[in-house]
């Protein structure tokens, strides 16, 4: 099996969904050594924004081949302005590709991208989980939940830390949960569980 490593953190080290998407990634590894690591780093090596020239080759690019070829996705994606890193957006318009990962039938969208895992790795400064006051300001969460249900994958996990720009204690707790909901995940009978 395959695993995309997929970060959009541009805080280095310090960056939390970075800290997180690697904590899955060697669980899963741990779990299963025969998976192969493929990784996508969008600060180091940014995919570019899609503009009129490339859209002629959008159906055969390097990011959508990569994506195809995963069977376990692994995205550390943080909030920026109450949305996903712009990095990310712009990988994600590189793999919603009409004709390959999603089509259009007389029922309307038809996802192709189906029977992948994913695991994302979300971090964010304030708290914007379901039932929160800052709730209704989450724009991350809900367009990477529907991007990916949109192109057929169901199988997903989120792990999140969200507060962590709310003090030094509170950005140490909800890291450590993070972290420590990361590393249990694991594989079963060929398939990466929670």
């Amino acid at each position: 099996m395959k695993l995309l490593h997929v970060d959009a953190g541009i805080t280095g080290p310090a960056s939390a969904s970075r800290q997180i998407s690697a904590a899955a990634v060697a669980a899963l590894t741990a779990a299963d050594p025969s998976l192969e690591i493929v990784r996508r780093d969008l600060e180091a090596k940014p995919v570019g924004h899609l503009d009129g020239a490339g859209l002629a080759g959008l159906a055969d690019n390097p990011v959508l081949r990569e994506f195809l070829e995963a069977d376990v996705l692994v995205i550390g994606a943080p909030m920026y302005n109450f949305a996903m890193a712009s990095q990310l957006k712009a990988w994600f318009d590189h793999i919603l590709v009409s004709g390959r990962t999603f089509r259009y039938g007389p029922d309307g969208p038809e996802g192709l991208a189906g029977g992948k895992r994913v695991v994302v790795a979300s971090a964010r400064g304030g708290v914007y989980a379901p039932g929160s006051p800052a709730a209704a300001l989450d724009f991350q969460e809900p367009h990477l939940l529907q991007l990916l249900s949109f192109i057929g994958i169901e199988d997903i996990t989120v792990i999140r830390a969200e507060g962590l720009a709310l003090g030094p204690e509170a950005r140490e707790a909800a890291l450590a949960q993070a972290l420590a909901e990361a590393a249990r995940l694991r594989a079963s009978r060929g398939r990466l569980v929670a």
